[in-house]
């Protein structure tokens, strides 16, 4: 008995001294808490040179991990498995994490380059007074087409996909809001509708489209749309502009309908560990310069009006990519649905794609 005791206190004293060498060699590193910085953002999403410099201004290192939607990542922060100094949601995730308790207010007094962002992107409804959240990205869903492909078509409505001559040449991103409120706006119907005769309505529907529909994909969407292999597709705004700048042939439009305005912020996940570096990242990403920088690199509209004056004209002005507030005040931000109303937006995708299939 009293090896065994000894065996379990060699083990013991052994384990605790890996882990020391390990937390000392990280410290080393770069890799202890003040000066250490996490963030969770989406994939392809901030220009990697940013990072670099971020880190030799400051001394802290950035520690770069990607999520491929708000439920994976809001999931992943509630599990409180890794600890996160910084994370960029939608803004019904934004809603969502609030009430979960998943936010640290953010002190506005240590992020100065607030005052460069564009006053209609602050104070929205999902995050009054902008508490707990701090614009990053904004942008709009729409129709990126192929007009050449589609023998001169010219779309501006939900309801040209489903015509005819578009057999076998849409496009549709995995996602059930975008998919779902795209059926829901064909019909003239909110993309936040709870309605659930209007729901089945526009799932009926969506499965007249699947004749056209060529694919339900992720990423691969930017590659097949340069390289033709569709006519039409469902995307984010980014998304487009990043494919076009690829093939000059597409077009991109927001449908006469209606559609989706929407906006990822940073906010400081509750358990952060980092908050000084936290604020400072913030801010370092709201200085114009900066902001310019990404924009350009990345693809989506940035929300920092001063960073406007040092982009491209051909992309500051481009309306497609920075409507004016008389389009996007028609637009819908996504709200907020509760859980149980979206495991019902959810079911009836799954509905949809096995339709699909």
């Amino acid at each position: 008995m009293k090896k065994i005791v000894q065996m379990f206190a060699i083990v013991f004293i052994a384990s605790f001294a890996i882990l020391f060498f390990i937390a000392r060699l990280n410290a080393s590193e770069g890799y202890s808490g003040d000066n250490t910085l996490t963030i969770y953002n989406w994939g392809e999403y901030i220009d990697p040179e940013l990072i670099d410099r971020f880190e030799k201004e400051t001394g802290i290192k950035v520690i770069y991990q990607t999520f491929d939607s708000n439920e994976a990542m809001m999931t992943k922060i509630s599990q409180g498995g890794t600890t996160f100094d910084i994370a960029v949601p939608s803004e019904y995730a934004i809603s969502k994490m609030k009430e979960e308790g998943l936010l640290i207010p953010i002190d506005h007094s240590k992020i100065p380059n607030l005052k460069y962002i564009n006053p209609r992107f602050l104070n929205l409804s999902f995050d009054p007074g902008n508490k707990y959240s701090i614009p990053y990205f904004w942008g709009t869903v729409g129709i990126l087409y192929n007009p050449e492909a589609l023998g001169g078509k010219k779309i501006d409505s939900w309801n040209d996909l489903w015509d005819k001559d578009m057999k076998n040449q849409i496009l549709l991103v995995d996602g059930a809001r975008e998919v779902i409120g795209m059926g829901l706006n064909s019909l003239g119907y909110s993309l936040n509708d709870t309605n659930k005769d209007h729901l089945l309505e526009a799932k009926k529907k969506l499965d007249k489209l699947t004749p056209n529909v060529k694919a339900i994909v992720g990423d691969e969407i930017k590659m097949l749309m340069a390289n033709e292999e569709a006519g039409a597709a469902l995307v984010w705004s980014g998304d487009a502009a990043d494919i076009m700048w690829e093939n000059e042939k597409l077009d991109y439009v927001v449908p006469k309908e209606g559609s989706n305005l929407w906006f990822d912020n940073m906010v400081i996940p509750k358990t952060a560990k980092n908050i000084e570096g936290a604020h400072k990242f913030i801010n370092f990403m709201l200085d114009p310069k900066v902001a310019a920088q990404n924009a350009e690199y990345v693809g989506y509209s940035t929300p920092n009006e001063k960073a406007l004056e040092y982009l491209p004209k051909e992309i500051s002005e481009d309306e497609r990519f920075y409507p004016p507030p008389e389009l996007t005040d028609k637009l819908e931000v996504y709200e907020n649905l509760g859980k149980r109303m979206l495991s019902y937006y959810n079911d009836l995708f799954l509905e949809f794609k096995m339709h699909s299939k």
